[in-house]
């Protein structure tokens, strides 16, 4: 996503010296991309970048405090003017007016806390709606958002300062002056502001008045029949923090996309919500004349807890690969909102680092607070230098694959095939069309599509398919994938958790089996050629031919990739050459159920004369044979070669 914000708008914020072009060039270096810097007015406007995971920089507020730590390091100066998170405190403004105000009350009911982490409101009455001042309409206009009024303005003003999105109701349109937050229903409807109606798929956040109607579709978009209009006199101001796996679903379903839910699906800052309801009370009092008329409701019943990181200074080193000194560390953490306290340790330096409420969700481990000094230190001040280069020995089996691998792909390349690569899922009509068993397979809990939802335990169904799916562009189609398959009831892996003390169910972990699978559209003899083509390259002589499938036209065979390479000979087996003559006799069979060439070979290399077999020629149902007769000790004549071959009958 990309927000705008103005450069006078970050000067109330932050006291510095750089230019709009500088600090365009210093932040794209070091932290947020700032794409584009457009003159508007006498402003100048910033196009920037916000990465799914650095939601806390999508604000006035957020840009400044990014720039506090990173234009110091180019010499600017950045300095707070004003922290909001710090300087607004509700209790402490609270104070300066009447206390005990409630003449508008409100009867808030969360039926299910996992919804909203925190929830805040307040009623502000005596509004009185017109047009919002100069500076907030000119920096909304700037910013792509549309100018309203003065109380719907204020809730976008808030929301690109701060980056807490906010929503006004009428207090006067909610019935009873009650509000329920809870799952939506299947099939519920609520008009929307855009006055369009939508049909909710249920588990949305939703929030109904005291007659039952919706009124909100939360940290999307609310409901019209509660919206701001020129008849307002009493508002609700409502800010809050939701799940954002719900408003992501939500979202996705409805298909409604709004700033608001860009924000809320990706987690924001409940710590937030406290100044930026302080700030628009301020804002509304100041620009639409209201009055605080009720006390602050505020829901927070799981505040976040501090988080904590302890390291030592040496890892930075060791990880950035450049020794940064510790005072610059110190100050790059510090102006990003990082608590540093350090620690005396007799072996190293160590620092406790506390992590700011705003980035609870980004910082995990230590690497991440390292990549944070990193960038802001500068990846371009980080020496380039290539790691020096290091050899891991494979494991023997590993590598045989990779070598036989090679060795096969390139020999059948070379007869003219054409190797594919598929994916290890298929489909459950795939496995029924190969006659396959379901029960066999191991089905995906979480695929993303019915295609790809069985691991594989045969490469023939993806072959077979690739030849259908190739039908019609080449007359003549051979393929082959060396993959791997996967078989049910493999080796059982222990699941015990030493963090934990506990023990998990051991669970069972396919087998992996390398196979290589050939698909010809030619014919059988094609299919079985190829085999014994392989065979010879490798050397194998003693390997029983694969079984041929053929569906139809589709000549298939499979075979283990590990027997190939364990019958594999490196060198061919010697033959020592004899000075005796060879007899050279043709034989022609038909073909039956009872002859075939392997019957055939089976029988004729029984006798200790033949040396070799050549198919001379196939017709129809018939095929002739060269059989080569000799002896290596003795000269043998014609007719002990015909009583050899004699004895080849079907």
């Amino acid at each position: 996503m990309n927000i705008k914000i103005t450069y006078d708008w970050l000067l109330e914020y932050l006291d510095t010296d750089a230019t709009p072009d500088q600090i365009r060039e210093y932040l794209s270096l070091c932290g947020p991309s700032i794409e584009s810097v457009t003159k508007i007015g006498g402003d100048q406007v910033f196009d920037i970048e916000v990465i799914s995971n650095r939601i806390d920089y999508a604000s006035v507020l957020g840009v400044a405090q990014e720039a506090l730590a990173i234009l110091p390091m180019f010499g600017k100066k950045a300095i707070f003017k004003i922290n909001p998170t710090k300087e607004y405190n509700f209790k402490k403004y609270y104070l300066t007016h009447d206390r005990g105000i409630d003449n508008k009350k409100l009867n808030v009911i969360i039926k299910n806390k996992s919804l909203c982490q925190r929830f805040t409101a307040v009623v502000i009455e005596n509004i009185l709606i017109s047009q919002s001042p100069n500076f907030i309409k000119e920096r909304l206009i700037a910013c792509g958002i549309k100018s309203i009024n003065n109380v719907v303005d204020v809730s976008n003003y808030l929301m690109l300062a701060l980056g807490q999105p906010v929503h006004v109701f009428d207090y006067d349109q909610i019935k009873g002056q009650t509000m329920i937050m809870r799952e939506s229903k299947n099939g519920e409807k609520i008009i929307t502001l855009d006055e369009k109606e939508v049909t909710l798929p249920g588990g949305d956040i939703v929030i109904e008045d005291g007659s039952g109607r919706l009124i909100d579709l939360c940290g999307i978009m609310g409901g019209l029949n509660s919206a701001i209009s020129e008849k307002t006199k009493n508002i609700v101001l409502f800010v809050q923090t939701y799940d954002k796996v719900r408003i992501r679903k939500t979202t996705m379903t409805t298909g409604i996309r709004t700033v608001a839910a860009t924000f809320f699906e990706k987690g924001l800052n409940p710590e937030k919500v406290e100044p930026t309801i302080v700030y628009g009370v301020e804002l509304l009092e100041k620009y639409a004349g209201g009055k605080i008329g009720s006390k602050l409701y505020d829901i927070y019943s799981n505040p976040n807890k501090k988080k904590l990181l302890v390291m030592g200074y040496e890892l930075f080193g060791k990880k950035i690969g450049v020794k940064i000194p510790e005072k610059t560390i110190d100050l790059i953490l510090g102006n990003l909102g990082f608590g540093i306290n350090h620690l005396n340790n007799d072996r190293a330096k160590m620092v406790k680092i506390t992590i700011p409420s705003w980035r609870v969700n980004d910082i995990d481990i230590p690497e991440d607070i390292i990549e944070e000094v990193a960038r802001v230190y500068g990846y371009h001040n980080i020496p380039s230098a290539l790691q020096p280069i290091v050899y891991v020995d494979q494991p023997k089996e590993m590598e045989d694959i990779f070598v036989f691998q090679n060795k096969i792909k390139l020999f059948l390349k070379h007869l003219g095939l054409n190797e594919v690569i598929n994916y290890s899922m298929i489909s459950k009509s795939m496995i029924q069309d190969s006659g396959l068993k379901i029960e066999d397979h191991l089905r995906l809990s979480n695929s993303i599509s019915e295609d790809i939802e069985y691991l594989r335990v045969s490469l023939l169904p993806s072959l077979k398919k690739n030849i259908k799916e190739n039908q019609g562009k080449k007359d003549v189609l051979r393929l082959f994938e060396i993959a791997k398959v996967y078989i049910k009831d493999g080796p059982f892996i222990s699941m015990d958790d030493p963090v934990i003390n506990k023990v998990r169910p051991c669970i069972s972990l396919p087998q992996e089996i390398y196979r290589l699978g050939i698909a010809v559209n030619t014919e059988y003899s094609d299919s079985k050629g190829l085999i014994e083509a392989v065979y010879r390259e490798l050397n194998i002589d003693k390997l029983s031919v694969p079984e041929i499938i053929e569906k139809n036209g589709i000549f298939m065979t499979e075979i283990d990739l590990q027997s190939l390479i364990d019958n594999c000979q490196l060198v061919p087996k010697y033959v020592p050459l004899h000075p005796y003559a060879v007899i050279k006799l043709d034989k022609t069979f038909e073909i039956s159920t009872t002859t075939t060439y392997a019957v055939v070979r089976i029988k004729a290399f029984q006798s200790k004369l033949l040396q070799k077999i050549e198919v001379v020629s196939v017709f129809e149902n018939k095929f002739s044979l060269r059989f080569y007769y000799s002896s290596p000790e003795r000269n043998i004549t014609e007719d002990e070669a015909k009583k050899e071959l004699y004895k080849v009958q079907p």
